[in-house]
C-alpha cells in the first residue's frame, strides 16, 4: 500500500493534485457540515465522514476520481432512521449505521455483485432522485425562515411553514437567500468552486456584523478543533438498523456506480465497479469507526475534483488532508457559520438535483415506465426513505419480471428442398400431417410459462399424425413451471395421435424432464443433445420427424414410439 502511495507523487502530477485537492477539501468542510445538518445529525459527524471517506475510498477504491462522501440521497435517508435519533446514544447509533452498511458494501464487492444494479430501472432511480431533490429544500425550511414547522413529513411540514410565514424570522430568511444569490454569481467567476465556500463565510459574517440574531452551527452543535477518536459500534441497535443499511449501500453503490461508468482512470481504463463497491464499503467502515455518519460516491464532488485539474487519486487524499487541517486550525471559527447560510447551500444542492429533463425522458418512453416514476416519487415524497428505496428495488424487479415474461415470441421454421430456413409466424393451430418446427425467444424462465403457453400453436380435433419440434439450444434451466407446461402439451398432442420432440436440451434439461415425468409421455428417442454444431441436431429431428410423419399417414400409433 504505502509502495503505491508513493507512486502517487510523480512531478508531472503533483501540483495539478493539489490545487484539486485543496479546492476539494476547503469546498468539503461547509458541504460536510451541511450533509450532517441534512441528516439531522450532530454537522461535525458529516464533516468528519467526508474528511475519513475521501480519504479511505481514495486509497481503495478501482476509480482515481471516486470522491466517497455523504451524498444527499444518503442523508435524506439517515434523517428518516427514527431508530438513530431515538437511540439513548444517537452518535454511536449512527456510528453503528455507517459501520453496518460498511459491511454490506464490502460484501457485495466481495462477492462481484455489481450485476444485481441492472435490475433497477431507470424510471425508479428518476423518481426517486428527483424527489430525494425535492425533499432536500424541503427539509431545509425550517433553518431557512427559522421557523419550526409541525407535521408528520416533510410535505406536511411544508404546508405548515407556508400557513406561517408570519411566523418566520425575516433576518434569517435574508441570510439564506442571500446565500443563495452568492452561490449562483461567486461560482461564475475566477473562484469556481470556491465560490461556494466565499458565499457561506459572507453569508455568515452580515449577520455578525449587523448584530442580527440569527442561529449558528454553535447553537446546535460543538465543534471541536480535534481530530475524532476512534469508537466502538452499539451492537445491541444492530438488528433494528439493518434495513437502513441495507438502503444506505444500495443508494451509495448505485450512485457510486454512475461514477464508475462516467469517470475513467488517467490510463483510459474503466474502474472495476465491484472494488469500488469495497473501496466504499472500507470509507463506510472507516467513517463509522472515526464518528463519521454514512458515505458513498458522491458524483458532484467526484465531478468537482476532476475539473479541479485532478491527475490521480492522490487528489483525494490530499483532500481528506485538507479537510483534517481546516478542522484542527480552524475548528472554534467553523462554529460561527450561520443556519440559514448552510440551509441556502443545500437548498441550491436540492434544485441542481432535480433533472427536469430526466423527468421528461422517462415519461416518453411510455405509460408503464411513467407510472412507475411517478409511484416512486410519491411514496419517496410521504414515507421514510428507507422503506422507499426498498420499494423501488421491488418495483424494478417486478417491472424487469413483467417486461421479460411478456417478450416471448414463438417462430416457425420452415425447410426449403435445400435445406434453407425461413422463419415465419407460428400457426394458430397445428395442421394435420405435418411437421411443425417453433423456435421460442426470450426468457422462459417461471413467469413466462403461462405466456409461452399462450403461444403454442393449439391442438384442435382437426391435428392429426403431426410433430411439434420444439427447439431449446442453449437453454440450461427451464423450470419446474415450463416443465409442467411442456408435459400438458406433450400429452394433448400424443391424445390427438401426434407427439412433442424436443431438440437441443443438454444434460442438466435431460435431468429435469425426467424428473418431471416429460420424458415418459415424450419418449427418451424423442429428446436430442445438441452438440457443438450448430443446426446439425435439428435437422437429423426434422428428417426423423418427417419419416415418422410420412410412415403413420392413415395409422393410430402410439406417438411416442419409434413405429
Amino acid at each position: 500500500m504505502l509502495k503505491n502511495i508513493r507512486s502517487l507523487f510523480s512531478k508531472d502530477t503533483l501540483k495539478d493534485d493539489t490545487v484539486a485537492g485543496l479546492v476539494l477539501g476547503v469546498e468539503s468542510v461547509p458541504d460536510g457540515l451541511a450533509g450532517g445538518l441534512l441528516a439531522g445529525v450532530n454537522p461535525v459527524y458529516g464533516l468528519y465522514a467526508y474528511m475519513v471517506g475521501t480519504f479511505t475510498g481514495g486509497l481503495f477504491t478501482s476509480s482515481s476520481f471516486m470522491a466517497v462522501q455523504a451524498t444527499g440521497a444518503m442523508a435524506i435517508v439517515v434523517a428518516d432512521v427514527g431508530a438513530v435519533h431515538a437511540a439513548e446514544d444517537p452518535g454511536r447509533a449512527l456510528f453503528t449505521l455507517s459501520i453496518l452498511t460498511g459491511i454490506v458494501m464490502l460484501a457485495a464487492g466481495l462477492l462481484k455483485a455489481g450485476s444485481i444494479l441492472r435490475f433497477v430501472s431507470n424510471a425508479v432511480m428518476v423518481g426517486f432522485i428527483n424527489a430525494v431533490g425535492i425533499n432536500i429544500i424541503l427539509g431545509q425550511l425550517d433553518s431557512f425562515t427559522g421557523y419550526e414547522a409541525q407535521g408528520a413529513n416533510r410535505v406536511l411540514r411544508a404546508f405548515d411553514t407556508l400557513l406561517n410565514l408570519g411566523q418566520a424570522h425575516w433576518p434569517t430568511i435574508a441570510v439564506g437567500v442571500a446565500t443563495i444569490g452568492l452561490i449562483l454569481i461567486l461560482e461564475r467567476t475566477k473562484l469556481g468552486a470556491l465560490g461556494m465556500v466565499a458565499a457561506i463565510i459572507i453569508g455568515s459574517a452580515v449577520p455578525a456584523l449587523l448584530g442580527s440574531d440569527v442561529a449558528i452551527l454553535n447553537d446546535i452543535a460543538n465543534i471541536p478543533r480535534s481530530l475524532p477518536l476512534p469508537m466502538m459500534p452499539q451492537f445491541g441497535i444492530i438488528p433494528v438498523l439493518i434495513i437502513p443499511a441495507l438502503s444506505l449501500a444500495f443508494i451509495g453503490l448505485v450512485q457510486g456506480a454512475g461514477i464508475s461508468a462516467n469517470f475513467p482512470n488517467a490510463d483510459g481504463t474503466y474502474p472495476d465497479a465491484s472494488r469500488d463497491f469495497v473501496g466504499q464499503g472500507a470509507a463506510n467502515v472507516a467513517a463509522g469507526i472515526f464518528q463519521g455518519m454514512p458515505v458513498g460516491g458522491s458524483m458532484s464532488a467526484s465531478s468537482l475534483v476532476k475539473n479541479a485539474g485532478a491527475k490521480s487519486r492522490l487528489a483525494l487524499l490530499i483532500a481528506g488532508v485538507v479537510m483534517a487541517i481546516v478542522i484542527l486550525i480552524f475548528g472554534t471559527a467553523v462554529g460561527y457559520i450561520a443556519m440559514p447560510a448552510l440551509a441556502g447551500l443545500l437548498m441550491t444542492v436540492g434544485y441542481r438535483t432535480v433533472k427536469p429533463a430526466d423527468i421528461k425522458a422517462v415519461w416518453k418512453t411510455g405509460g408503464m415506465q411513467a407510472t412507475v416514476m411517478g409511484v416512486t416519487f410519491v411514496l419517496t415524497m410521504v414515507i421514510a426513505l428507507q422503506y422507499a428505496v426498498l420499494v423501488g428495488v421491488g418495483i424494478s424487479m417486478i417491472l424487469y419480471i413483467i417486461k421479460q415474461s411478456n417478450q416471448i415470441v414463438i417462430k416457425r421454421w420452415m425447410v426449403n428442398e435445400d435445406g434453407d430456413l425461413r422463419e415465419v409466424d407460428a400457426p394458430e393451430d397445428v395442421p394435420a400431417d405435418e411437421v411443425v418446427l417453433l423456435q421460442p425467444y426470450g426468457s422462459l424462465f417461471f413467469a413466462s410459462a403461462p405466456i409461452f403457453e399462450e403461444k403454442l400453436p393449439n391442438v384442435t380435433d382437426e391435428t392429426h399424425n403431426s410433430v411439434v419440434v420444439l427447439r431449446l439450444r442453449g437453454r440450461t434451466d427451464l423450470g419446474s413451471t415450463f416443465m409442467d407446461v411442456l408435459l400438458r402439451y406433450a400429452e394433448i398432442l400424443r391424445d390427438q395421435e401426434s407427439k412433442l420432440v424436443l431438440v437441443s436440451a443438454d444434460e442438466n434439461i435431460h435431468e429435469q424432464l425426467a424428473v418431471a415425468r416429460v420424458t415418459s409421455v415424450v419418449g427418451s428417442q424423442n429428446i436430442y443433445t445438441s452438440d457443438e454444431w450448430v443446426g446439425r441436431t435439428f435437422k437429423q429431428a426434422y428428417r426423423d420427424a418427417t419419416e415418422w410423419v410420412d410412415a403413420h399417414r392413415g395409422d393410430n400409433a402410439d406417438p411416442s414410439s419409434d413405429g
